[in-house]
């Protein structure tokens, strides 16, 4: 019997589903990976957790542009030769069938960075770039932890919490510098700090800044797809772990909230 695999792949981690059973490998970007690092990571870390014969394959990942679908799906046939159909697609198209299924809507990522789409239930209509954690992003990981970082060292935060951010990172404004402007992987750092910022909701500023935040992402990348009538949809931890913000900004800006999902994994096995 042959069954059926489904990854959604970032640049850090990749999830594969075969049926109800999960597994985990590094990220596979063809962007960032050459073809032989990209074969290394299915046989050395993919294969060895299969036990059964793949007879087809659905991969959606970060980097999989329509220019990058016929190398992916190569290089996954070079591995899974008895798979008689292979697809790879975006991440975007990925979390749009995991959210939406067949219907039309809005999907969006929201988790490390941020993208958004226009989906008529079948394939993507409109994409507003995200341009980045330096040009965009509004609503992802990386710019909620630019901006608490922007609130914190300009004073616009509660008492006292530029000592407690300090201690608890054992850091300082020299370091938070270093790390931005001179290390590698800033947006990621800058995600990283969303735990903190969880952990102050409480406080109104810093509910004002993650609000503020899905407001923004709303204004300027959901807006121009003109459909206020359809819901908007989620995946990403951002996305999952400020559900309740995420609701109040799309409710402010006139847009109702429909699915979340931490991962599109799971939504993408319930799609035949």
């Amino acid at each position: 019997m042959l069954h059926v695999l489904i990854a959604d792949s970032g640049s850090t981690k990749t999830d594969w589903a075969l049926g109800a059973q999960r597994f985990h490998t590094q990220g596979i970007s063809p962007v960032h990976l050459s073809d032989g690092q990209i074969v290394g990571i299915l046989r050395e870390e993919l294969l060895p957790q299969l036990r059964v014969d793949i007879g087809e394959i659905r991969f959606y990942g970060s980097g999989i542009r329509p220019e990058q679908e016929q190398r992916m799906t190569a290089l996954l046939s070079s591995v899974f030769p008895s798979a008689g159909r292979i697809t790879a697609k975006s991440d975007m198209l990925g979390a749009a069938i995991a959210l939406c299924h067949h219907d039309e809507g809005q999907p969006c990522i929201l988790g490390t960075g941020a993208n958004s789409c226009l989906y008529d239930g079948s394939k993507i209509l409109m994409n507003t770039p995200p341009l980045g954690y330096i040009l965009g992003d509004e609503g992802s990981g990386a710019v909620l932890g630019r901006e608490f970082l922007n609130a914190l060292y300009k004073g616009r935060l509660y008492d006292g919490a530029r000592e407690e951010f300090e201690q608890h990172f054992d850091t300082s404004l020299p370091d938070v510098i270093s790390r931005v402007y001179r290390q590698p992987l800033a947006n990621r750092w800058l995600a990283s700090l969303s735990p903190f910022v969880h952990d102050h909701l409480a406080e109104p500023t810093v509910q004002g800044i993650v609000v503020d935040n899905f407001r923004r992402f709303i204004q300027r990348n959901i807006l121009p797809y003109r459909r206020p009538d359809l819901p908007l949809s989620a995946v990403g931890s951002i996305a999952y772990y400020y559900q309740e913000q995420l609701r109040e900004a799309a409710s402010r800006e006139g847009y109702a909230v429909g699915r979340i999902l931490r991962s599109p994994i799971d939504g993408l096995v319930e799609v035949e």
